[in-house]
């Protein structure tokens, strides 16, 4: 029966299948999908690192005497032939904390090879002379693994299940059950049911320990989702804090350029006998500021790129806390203000608009995060003015109630905005819980409003 061009014949595309499988299998089996790095060598203290390296070392001081007694007295070995067979399948576990698969191979070698050795004495020297008091009958034995081999064999997979992926987990297990079946072929009538305990607990045990160790991988990456989510909500939150700093910086420029466009526009109305090069100059100026000008609105038009209109009214600045912390108290917070005469002074003798809107922005974070976060909490808010710089200071005791449910959507950035604030006004900024449960914002900003230049280094927090 032909075929079409194209369409493999059934038995070629299973031979085809099942070489895939047999080389990637091959491949799994050779290849350990991870460096040899311990388990928990990431952990953050000493004690948990050497956890790993404790353990094997304890399995490795148990299983050597108990293989070599097990196979002296229950099995009839020689003790030359049972001391080279016990620390064959039971010292390689040393190496298990590091290099699961590697142990595995060498395991599984010399148990294969300590299961023939067991079939000499039971063809050749029970037969000559009989049994010792101390030695069981061969056919009351287990075989073709002893117990201390299944017992070490599954710790064996336990550690490559951690480990390895699923591909090399079956090639494990069914490489695990082709020796046991060729064994049981070997030697039927000494086979008694040991093959086929391995295979069964084999399986159970390396379902587990897959299980642990995608259930380790899920939360790990989960963890790493979460730091990468947090990391792009605080830049979101940063780039947007800056847009709004932009719009309002410009609307403070603005007004200044306004001013010296018109300044210099009627300069040569105003002063008479100006010379032509002086008419000339505050054309140039006048021109230069209508260009600044529109640079700005230009710049603004791009971050008003999302649709978002702006704010159209004037900026507030100091002389609007007190209606700020009137709306606060209305709300249900308790807020009490200071504000000395000596800061209306610094506000009526021309302070710094800069620093006028951010001492104003400072505290509405600060009081929408009290509200927030601790509410029916009583709060203080003091500025004051001293050696040339304005002191903003809020602090709110322990939460008297419990939050709101509609008020546990924030960002949890609030205090990247007031960062950036202070930053661009050259002030510092202390922020922080109290011992008694509350919590304070601090800052220090100049009344002169020195920015920060690529040249002068950001003031840090203190």
């Amino acid at each position: 029966m032909s075929t079409s061009p194209g369409h493999p014949e059934p038995a070629d595309g299973l031979l085809s299948a099942a070489g895939r499988h047999l080389r990637g299998f091959a491949h799994a089996l050779s290849h350990p999908s991870h460096p040899p790095v311990p388990l928990l060598a990431d952990a953050a203290r000493r004690r948990q690192r050497l956890v790993p390296y404790v353990a094997v070392a304890l399995l490795a001081l148990l299983f050597v005497p108990v293989t070599y007694s097990v196979l002296i007295a229950d099995y009839g070995l020689g003790g030359g032939t049972a001391g080279v067979l016990a620390v064959a399948q039971a010292a390689p576990l040393l190496m298990l904390a590091h290099r699961p698969l590697q142990v595995w191979w060498i395991v599984f070698g010399a148990d294969v090879v300590g299961a023939l050795v067991l079939l000499r004495p039971t063809a050749v020297e029970f037969r000559v002379r009989p049994l010792p008091a101390a030695v069981m009958d061969p056919a009351d034995t287990i075989w073709p693994w002893t117990p201390p081999v299944i017992i070490g064999y599954l710790f064996v997979l336990f550690a490559v299940g951690l480990r390895e992926p699923r591909r090399t987990l079956v090639a494990v297990w069914l490489m695990t059950g082709a020796a046991g079946l060729l064994l049981h072929v070997i030697a039927p009538d000494r086979s008694n049911g040991g093959a086929v305990l391995l295979i069964v607990l084999g399986a159970v045990v390396l379902v587990v320990a897959a299980a642990l160790r995608e259930r380790g991988d899920a939360q790990r990456r989960l963890a790493e989702q979460e730091t990468i989510s947090e990391a792009e909500r605080a830049g979101r939150t940063l780039l947007e804090e800056r847009t709004r700093i932009a719009r309002e910086l410009h609307d403070v420029v603005a007004h200044h350029m306004s001013v010296i466009t018109v300044q210099a526009d009627s300069a040569p109305y105003r002063i008479g006998g100006l010379p032509e090069e002086a008419r000339a100059e505050f054309e140039a100026i006048a021109a230069s500021a209508r260009e600044s000008l529109t640079e700005m609105r230009r710049l603004l038009s791009v971050l008003r790129s999302d649709g978002s209109d702006g704010e159209r009214a004037p900026q507030p600045g100091i002389d609007r806390i007190q209606q700020l912390v009137e709306a606060t108290v209305r709300s249900g917070l308790p807020v009490e203000l200071s504000m000395g005469g000596q800061v209306q002074k610094a506000v009526g003798d021309g302070l710094s608009q800069a620093v006028d809107l951010s001492a104003y922005r400072i505290v509405q974070e600060a009081l929408a995060n009290a509200v927030r976060h601790a509410p029916g909490a009583r709060t203080r808010v003091s500025v004051t003015t001293a050696d040339g710089h304005v002191t903003v200071l809020v602090v709110n005791d322990r939460a008297q109630r419990p939050g709101s449910p509609l008020e546990t959507a924030g960002t949890g950035h609030g205090l990247v905005g007031m960062r950036e604030r202070v930053r661009l006004t050259g002030g510092t900024l202390d922020t922080g819980p109290l011992p008694d449960g509350g919590f304070r914002v601090a800052a220090r900003l100049p009344l002169s409003g020195r920015p920060v230049t690529s040249n002068s280094p950001a003031p840090e927090d203190s």
